[in-house]
């Protein structure tokens, strides 16, 4: 279940991923497999070919891309999430989720 995002931010990655951007939406997101993590980073891009090499620059498996047409993207939760969108300095979304 994804909540705290509004519309027009969904809007805005989507048009992104479309585009063929690199984009990044975080939201609060509960599931039973995961405990203790309450945020995830959707990395999405519709040229999965860039958003492999996206995954293999910043260590990550590509295996885990989860191809779902129009909109595929890498999940980034725990750890890893935080140091990633510390890497991409997006403090908006590290501070409003309260990562920091």
């Amino acid at each position: 279940m994804a909540f705290g995002i509004t519309r027009d931010e969904l809007k805005r990655w989507k048009e992104a991923v479309s585009r063929g951007d690199i984009a990044f939406l975080t939201h609060y997101w509960l599931d039973d497999r995961f405990p203790g993590i309450r945020t995830v980073t959707k990395v999405g891009c519709s040229d999965v070919e860039r958003l492999t090499r996206w995954c293999l620059e910043h260590g990550l498996n590509p295996k885990y891309i989860h191809h779902r047409p129009p909109y595929p993207h890498f999940d980034l939760i725990g750890p890893r999430q935080q140091e990633i969108l510390r890497q991409e300095k997006l403090w908006d979304q590290l501070r409003r989720f309260k990562l920091i």
